[in-house]
């Protein structure tokens, strides 16, 4: 009788586990999606060197930075998928929401300093914890770039070091 009543708890921890697991990670996407559509207008390009148009900006660093930590359930779930083989999908799902997530903090830095777009998009990905060596526990993702902004009105400042070169090595 106690096993079935420690089965039956685990079952209920589980399903709530899942439940309230789906719901933040369906509140984050839509969060996500309303931000992305709203930084639409910022371009951000993986390309080393800008195109010609920007040969005039400015430029400097930005980047973005975000923890994410996986519920128990995703790791339940990737524990048993990582048994039987497969792709994992519920540290897929984290992965993307995080990668999401630091282009948006970078994006939001770059609109601050009045960027016109992000070129030389980079990734960095680190595991945080590891629930005592089973699973992922938390991800960070920083994303990085740099920011073009409009040469100033008076553009005739001979101390302005940070133009952009084009001369590729």
């Amino acid at each position: 009788m106690g096993a079935l009543i420690n089965l039956i708890i685990f079952l209920v921890l589980m399903t709530l586990g899942y439940v309230f697991g789906r719901m933040a990670e369906n509140r984050h996407y839509r969060s996500i999606r309303q931000r992305e559509e709203e930084m639409r207008t910022l371009l951000v390009i993986p390309q080393k060197y800008p195109s010609p148009q920007y040969a005039r900006h400015h430029s400097e660093l930005v980047s973005g930075n975000v923890v994410i930590s996986v519920d128990y359930f995703k790791t339940f779930v990737a524990g048993l998928r990582g048994f039987f083989g497969g792709r994992i999908g519920a540290y897929e799902s984290l992965l993307d929401r995080a990668r999401r997530e630091a282009v948006l903090r970078m994006q939001e830095q770059a609109k601050v300093l009045g960027a016109d777009a992000v070129y030389n998009l980079k990734f960095e990905t680190a595991r945080i914890g590891q629930n005592a060596g089973q699973g992922l526990g938390s991800v960070e993702v920083l994303a990085y770039g740099t920011a073009l902004l409009p040469p100033p009105p008076n553009n005739h400042n001979p101390n302005v070091h940070n133009t952009i070169s084009y001369q590729q090595p």
